[in-house]
């Protein structure tokens, strides 16, 4: 059976009080936005609920698999819709309901009832319990278990009446765009690509910025991020992609500093230039993919002589997680494979054999005044950035 109609769910958006409009009204929005070039939907919001009405023909598979990616959305109910309120016709949109969607009826089921719509004649148990039996009736093959059914079938009574018992899972979260902007360090690894997927979760609207070091770096590597920006764009809408040549300035510091500080002095700059391009844009955090300890950039102590260049907050959505959580999260979300090809960054290029894993910053700000003429390639490299949007889908 082809639904011509969705019930969509939402989490956090229903505890927001007073102002829970402007994230109905966002989601609304991101909803629209995303299904437009699959057909002419209508997106109505109604008392704690979006229902999503779908053209005559329309790609269900591709529509839900849209919808999975909408952050904000719980839940993507398929439903049956009765404009008649009276007792028979919600039994028989009940029994409609079975007939198509189950062919195979041996199972068992119970009903839940919710009357949202308190003036309704007959409450909630009594519109299970008329339901329950008049299935019982026209489908004999089927068992009633109130603890743990088969299937769970779900009446609402609203203005119309509502029936469905498949709840497909969402993304969750808050609809993007609701909690400001944020600029994204991307680089061509696992952790990044779900960094920004993480934080935009949380509705944050992500920019990227991606440092480039040609000829040390290919054209490969730099569409692998590209690749990579555009996957998780499904998600988080286009992304303003900054590209950063840093080969200069990576130059510099390997020429002029101890190499054991060299990663951290090339996160230093790196830090100073995105929150540059941030400043730009309106962002007003970075974000990155760094995960305590993970290498010998990520210790704390190599934290905190990054974070002492910036201003603004830097946002570690993967702090806390060890590798397996984080290639769980990129499998899920379509990046791990992208991420493992294997063309490298700036980072891996220029990496230390032995790089210093409990840096001092006053050791670290003293190699950095070894290198004169340092903001001059910084000014250039902010000043040349290429710019590009990216999207998932070029009807965007």
């Amino acid at each position: 059976m082809v639904f011509n109609e969705f019930l969509i769910k939402y989490g956090e958006i229903g505890i927001k009080g007073n102002n829970r409009h402007v994230f109905e009204d966002a989601l609304v929005k991101r909803i629209k936005h995303s299904l437009k070039r699959l057909g002419d939907f209508t997106i109505v919001k109604e008392r704690g609920r979006i229902y999503i009405y779908c053209p005559s023909e329309y790609d269900y598979d591709e529509t839900v698999s849209v919808l999975q990616k909408i952050f904000g959305i719980v839940g993507i109910c398929p439903v049956m819709e009765s404009k008649d309120r009276d007792e028979e016709s919600i039994l028989k949109l009940c029994e409609k309901y079975i007939a198509e969607v189950y062919p195979e009826r041996n199972f068992s089921f119970k009903v839940e009832s919710r009357r949202i719509d308190k003036e309704y004649p007959r409450n909630s148990m009594e519109v299970s319990a008329d339901v329950g039996e008049r299935l019982l009736s026209v489908y004999p093959e089927l068992t009633v278990d109130v603890h743990d059914p088969d299937v769970l079938i779900n009446v609402e009574i609203r203005d119309s009446i509502f029936v469905y018992s498949k709840i497909i899972p969402g993304a969750g979260g808050m609809p993007v765009g609701t909690a400001g902007k944020a600029m994204l360090l991307l680089s061509g690894g696992i952790d990044s690509p779900v960094a920004g997927y993480m934080v935009s979760k949380r509705g944050v609207f992500i920019d990227a910025v991606y440092f480039h070091a040609p000829p040390y770096t290919s054209e490969r590597a730099k569409e692998k991020v590209i690749d990579l920006a555009r996957i998780i764009s499904a998600y988080t809408g286009p992304i303003r992609l900054n590209i950063i040549n840093f080969t200069d300035i990576q130059l510099a510091i390997y020429e002029k500093c101890p190499h054991e500080e060299l990663t951290i002095i090339m996160r230093r700059y790196m830090m100073r230039i995105a929150e540059r391009i941030a400043e730009k844009t309106g962002a007003q955090g970075l974000v990155t993919g760094e995960s305590i300890g993970q290498v010998a950039s990520q210790t704390m102590a190599s934290m905190y002589c990054t974070n002492a260049v910036c201003r603004m907050p830097v946002y570690r959505p993967l702090v806390a997680f060890d590798k397996n959580d984080i290639i769980e999260l990129a499998e899920k979300i379509g990046t791990f494979e992208t991420s493992t090809l294997p063309y490298e960054d700036c980072c891996t290029i220029f990496v230390a054999k032995h790089p210093v894993t409990k840096p001092v910053l006053s050791r670290i700000e003293k190699s950095e005044e070894l290198l004169t003429g340092i903001d001059e390639l910084v000014e250039k490299a902010v000043s040349e950035a290429e710019e590009i949007i990216v999207r998932k889908y070029s009807e965007e």
